[in-house]
This record gives C-alpha cells, structure tokens and sequence, in this order.
C-alpha cells in the first residue's frame, strides 16, 4: 500500500550512517528472481523514486539460484524463461536507454552479480548430456557450474556490448566455496572476477595456488561463517592471508550475525584480536578489499600498488 516506502527510509537512514562515517563504503545487494521480466523494472522504480544513492554506496544484484522452486510454482516453464527474465530487460536498456528509463539510471550505481543459494544441496552433476536451456523444462536444479556458466555466458555478451556503447559493466562475484563440492570455486575460478566466502579453497590446494597465482578476489566474513558452517578459530582466513591469497573482511547478514551498528568493524575488530593481525595486516586487508569492490577508479586510484 505504502509502495516500500517504509523498507526506503530504514535504507536512507543506513546510508546517513555510512555517508556520516566518512570513510567506510559498502556494496549492499538486492535480489533479481528471475521469475518475470518486469522486477527490472519495478526495483528501479522504488530506486528512483526513493533516492536511494549514495556516495558511500553501490548496488550487487543477487540472483537466487531458485530454478525448481519456480519451476514447480508455474512461474517459468524453463531455465532459458529464468535467463531471458533475468537479462532480456538489462540487453533492452543498454541497445535503448528510452525503453527503460529507470531502469538505465538505477544500473548507473550497479557494480556486480552475485549468485547465492545452499551450496551443500545435492544436485546432479554437470555433463555434456545435459540439456541446453530452452530444453532444460525438469523440475530439477541445474548444477551450480551450469547455473555459473550461463549467468557467466550471457553477462560477458552483455558487457561487451555494454562497454561499446560507453555504459558501466558488471563483475560477476558469487557465493562461491561457503560449502558445496570443490567444482564451485573451480568453475568460479574460470568464470568469475572474485568470490565470496571461499572456505572450501582449504580442501584443494591446487586451486587455491590458482587463486593466489591469479590473485583472485576472495571476500570473507568470518563471523557469519562461525554461526553456520565453519568455528571462528577454524576459518582458513589467517591461512590465505599469510600464504598471499587476495583476501578481504566483509559482512554477510549483519541483522543476524552481528551486535552492534558497525558490523564491518566487528569483523576486523575480532579478526584483529583473534588472529593476532598488525596494523599492516590490517591496511593490506582493507586494500585488498577496496580493489575487489566495483567502486570506480577515482576512489580506488589513490592507493600504491604493491
């Protein structure tokens, strides 16, 4: 009835707190179903009509892999109906802004794609027998790398188009190796510009020697993982930190993880303390973070390469 307005002023309030602290930035995701074309359309409407923008702030599209779940809904009758919702409205704004006015202005302050679900469901593993997407109409999921390759697949066609017209691009940064078979941060290692999460590198050291070879974002959040999947002095983070991984502190679900108004803080406030990280530690952390986010270049320039 009040058409968000109520969710906008909690989010406007959020970036009045980081906007006030100056100099801590962040990348909040909103979800993309992929159930019918027109939530493009209608999340940008409540962007726009909202103001919600910020300096201090840029937008991830998240994109549930929730396939069967619409599927058996009746939403979608195949996965190639769940990737035309998801990138026939974003391929029609970029060939003719007119088409989606809102849609064009909100994508100014998109930065990513983000891919999330439960990683430990079993799902059939991929082969070259597998149906192409318009012939994909089971009740089944998709496995996460045919997901992965086909979100990969048509975001670089789009880029590229993208970028020949002079609009931003987008990076693709999925969950990827929070839990789940060692596949996923391999297919994310080909496919991806960085992942989040990433615990699952600890199981294959010839993969996390690609990572660090190619020094591929790798965004943690420690404190998240302590409630769900992994104990805070078992994260693997100090051990990619000290090998030469390119890691980064972050937050994941702070209403649920964390205690306080800075959930940021918190994790590099326990990391530091747990972990016996110095001040150095802690610059190269929150380098390596700023460099993995889709800020662009007049924020991130300033900071020397090692």
């Amino acid at each position: 009835m009040i058409k968000g307005r109520f969710l906008a002023e909690v989010t406007r309030e959020v970036f009045d707190d980081l906007e006030a602290n100056k100099y801590q930035f962040a990348e909040y995701r909103i979800s993309i179903y992929g159930r019918e074309k027109s939530e493009w359309d209608v999340l940008a409407e409540w962007v726009v009509r909202c103001n919600l923008y910020s300096p201090n702030m840029r937008w991830m599209i998240q994109i549930p892999r929730l396939y069967s779940t619409y599927k058996k809904a009746g939403n979608i009758n195949s996965l190639q109906d769940m990737l035309r919702n998801i990138f026939d409205p974003l391929f029609e704004v970029t060939m003719d802004p007119s088409t989606h006015p809102k849609l064009h202005t909100f994508l100014q302050s998109v930065v990513g794609i983000d891919c999330v679900d439960d990683e430990s469901a079993r799902t059939s593993f991929f082969n070259a027998k597998d149906p192409s997407p318009n012939q994909w109409t089971s009740t089944e999921d998709p496995h996460y790398c045919t997901f992965l390759y086909y979100l990969y697949a048509n975001l670089r066609v789009l880029n590229k188009l993208r970028e020949s017209r002079g609009f931003k691009t987008f990076a693709l940064r999925p969950h990827a190796g929070e839990a789940g078979d060692v596949e996923h941060i391999a297919a994310a290692f080909l496919l991806a510009h960085g992942i989040n999460h990433g615990l699952t590198l600890h199981h294959a050291p010839s993969i996390q020697y690609l990572y660090y070879l190619c020094q591929s974002g790798i965004s943690m959040s420690p404190l998240s993982n302590n409630l769900l999947f992994v104990e805070y002095q078992k994260n693997p983070f100090p051990r990619y930190f000290h090998r030469g991984l390119n890691v980064a502190l972050s937050t994941d679900d702070p209403l649920m993880i964390h205690v306080t108004k800075e959930p940021l803080v918190e994790e590099y406030a326990v990391a530091s303390q747990v972990w016996k990280l110095s001040a150095t530690d802690m610059c190269e952390i929150a380098r390596n973070s700023v460099y993995q986010s889709g800020f662009e270049h007049k924020y991130v320039n300033f900071l020397p390469r090692l």
